[in-house]
């Protein structure tokens, strides 16, 4: 699981230090990004299997960067980290596509994690969507004989 692309998103510069530092000595590769805007600017420019994305944050705020990730980067999973959490902004959060939600302060364990359970479930939907096209590619042998005869 140690290749898992991960980005940390945060306006808080200790939670960001100290977080992917844990990580990194975990043998994660860490991104971090102080602001949703920021973070869109480096998914333009690097692959990311999983964001962890807290919600209140000046400018763009985590829902509305979660809204925008998904629509720019769909297989980009996401989990809503928040010290302020509300029931009405979790459900917002997974309405719009977030994997998961943590409370902060979340222990790097628990992190870790949620981080392998939203990449095993990119994982499964990148073979899903390999199989589709392989079998877009592949014909049954009924199809080969049809178009044998329809070129004879």
């Amino acid at each position: 699981m140690q290749d898992i692309k991960m980005m940390l998103v945060d306006d808080e510069e200790r939670f960001l230090s100290t977080t992917s530092k844990l990580l990194a000595r975990k043998g994660y590769e860490v991104l971090t990004a102080s602001s949703g805007d920021a973070a869109l600017e480096l998914l333009k420019s690097h692959s990311v299997h999983v964001v962890i994305l807290d919600v209140k944050m000046p400018g763009r705020d985590g829902i509305s960067t979660l809204k925008e990730i998904k629509r720019l980067y769909p297989l980009t999973e996401v989990i809503m980290l928040t010290g302020h959490a509300t029931v009405e902004s979790a459900i917002d959060g997974l309405k719009s596509g977030a994997f998961d939600y943590l409370m902060k302060p979340s222990e790097i364990d628990e992190l870790i994690a949620k981080t392998g359970d939203a990449y095993q479930k990119r994982q499964t939907i990148e073979e899903k969507i390999r199989v589709a096209q392989a079998r877009s590619y592949v014909k049954s042998p009924r199809e080969i004989l049809k178009q044998t005869q329809e070129e004879s």
